[in-house]
């Protein structure tokens, strides 16, 4: 199937969000809900996008540049410790969408592309005010996509802080919950924790898209060999099933090609955020063939000559590292006070930053992930639905009356769950 300019011409009618029409209103990017990404490549099946999460300008070009060339339907994302009120990334919840768009005018991509408010971070109940406040504002800078993620909180908190934002979220938008923190081998959800969340919402005639699980992956460079536990993955998921909800991996780049590929073969994974790596990458930084850094003897990263950023501009970048005292993932902290610097030098060498991106994503989209062709997927959706919205996910099975406050918090006391070793696990 190849889609035709007319069917294109009907997506971009019919397929944007009220926030994109509005923003955006002679545009020719098509921005949707994050509902249709996940749906694109539920039907096609064994196969799970890329959420580049675009912490600079070269990472959201390149990564267009890849799906457009692999003709996968794409998620650009932002997590809100990366982009929110105290971001340390130049890209952030209110211009990611507008750097997206003007990308897409461009470039004319043609592919259609969700705008995700990543690890919406909620810590404890005295945040929920503001994020009443916050969030809606997002959505008015074009979010079409939203994770809650209230996992550090105990399990009926975290449900109950689901309930209570999700009347701040437009029901045509993508959604993504969490249950347990990204730790690493330590809190390991189960299957018991994800379904207590997913019925809770349920009840209540909410029906994620995906859900987060702690399976066993860290956030930023992974030094461990441990990964994604997949069966431990498939497992959840297979409870899951009656709720149709699909799986958010996150911590991707710690995990090896083949990994990937067998949580996109043997897990109902639509969504595989990626981060760090794409940061590394751009910059020219050596990496192995699944995004991770390499490093020297030292616990230094390696830069490779010719590729990313000039070396005169990489040698600036180490010696503020070092002045700040950053090692390996903390460089991520680079991004904001060098945007500027970056954006000023010449354009062949932007431009090779952007392709290193598009060489990695491709091969990810391609060869990884199963993602090729899943745009017309998605687009056949919209025209078949004749609309942005593809309506609720699911339907609702929980009886609401088994799903109160205080049943919810009885509930979640005869749950033996282990959230592991307290710290910031954020991104």
């Amino acid at each position: 199937m190849t889609v035709s300019a007319a069917e294109f011409n009907r997506a971009l009618e019919i397929g944007r969000p009220p926030n994109i029409v509005k923003l955006f209103p002679n545009s020719r990017g098509l921005l949707v809900s994050g509902k249709v990404i996940d749906h694109a490549l539920a039907v096609k099946g064994k196969a799970m996008t890329i959420a580049a999460n675009g912490r600079n300008y070269f990472i959201i070009r390149g990564a267009l540049m890849a799906a457009q060339k692999a003709n996968a339907a794409l998620i650009i994302e932002i997590a809100r410790s990366e982009g929110g009120a105290k971001a340390y990334c130049p890209t952030n919840y209110w211009n990611m969408a507008r750097m997206v768009d003007q990308v897409c005018n461009e470039l004319k991509i043609t592919i259609p592309v969700a705008i995700h408010a990543d690890h919406y971070g909620i810590k404890s109940e005295n945040d929920l005010p503001f994020a009443s406040v916050e969030i809606p504002t997002i959505f008015e800078a074009g979010i079409t996509s939203i994770a809650i993620d209230a996992s550090h909180m105990s399990d009926d908190k975290n449900l109950l802080a689901n309930l209570e934002l999700n009347k701040f979220i437009p029901a045509w938008a993508g959604l993504e919950t969490e249950v347990g923190e990204i730790k690493g081998s330590q809190g390991l959800s189960s299957a018991a924790e994800a379904l207590f969340l997913i019925q809770g919402l349920n009840a209540h005639n909410i029906f994620p898209n995906w859900i987060a699980l702690n399976n066993g992956t860290t956030h930023g460079l992974e030094a461990s060999s441990q990964g994604i536990q997949v069966e431990l993955t498939a497992e959840i998921h297979q409870a899951l099933a009656p709720y149709k909800t699909s799986g958010a991996q996150h911590g991707t780049s710690g995990n090896s090609s083949e990994r990937l590929r067998e949580i996109t073969r043997k897990t109902r994974t639509t969504k595989a955020n990626v981060a760090t790596a794409l940061q590394m990458i751009s910059w020219g930084v050596e990496v192995n063939d699944y995004g991770n850094a390499i490093l020297d003897r030292d616990g230094n990263l390696i830069k490779v000559k010719n590729e990313g950023v000039t070396e005169e501009m990489w040698q600036s970048m180490v010696a503020y590292a070092k002045e700040k005292g950053l090692k390996g993932g903390g460089y991520k902290s680079l991004n904001l006070p060098f945007d500027n610097k970056l954006l000023g030098q010449p354009a062949p060498i932007r431009e090779r930053m952007c392709r290193r991106v598009e060489d990695f994503i491709y091969n990810m989209l391609v060869n990884v992930f199963n993602a090729e062709n899943t745009a017309e997927i998605a687009i056949a959706a919209i025209l078949r639905q004749g609309s942005y919205d593809l309506g609720p996910k699911a339907q609702r099975i929980e009886d609401p009356a088994d799903w109160t406050r205080e049943k919810i918090t009885a509930r979640a006391a005869t749950l033996n769950s282990d959230k592991g070793p307290e710290g910031n696990f954020e991104d």
